[in-house]
């Protein structure tokens, strides 16, 4: 796998899709989330069968904070979905 500095099909900055994942509805973000750690778990899992401890041990971590993040976005999702509004 090649790591890329930019998205294909995306044209706009970092900063700009920072804040388009932002603006996502809470349970649109947590799915993201979910989505992301197990991309990076998965990464960690085929560095740490290939001997790179090393970089597997942060991917996993990484996987495990957007878990905790994903969680904590459930929580702001469940306080919030009663007052959103069928669009």
């Amino acid at each position: 796998m090649i790591h890329k500095e930019k998205i294909e099909n995306y044209s706009g900055s970092m900063e700009a899709l920072a804040e388009e994942i932002g603006n996502l509805k809470y349970d649109a973000l947590s799915n993201f989330l979910n989505l992301l750690a197990d991309k990076i778990q998965n990464d960690g899992d085929k560095d740490e069968r290939r001997g790179r401890v090393r970089l597997a041990s942060p991917l996993h971590h990484c996987s495990e904070q957007l878990r905790a993040c994903k969680l904590s976005i459930d929580e702001a999702w469940r306080i919030c979905e009663p007052y959103m509004r069928e669009v």
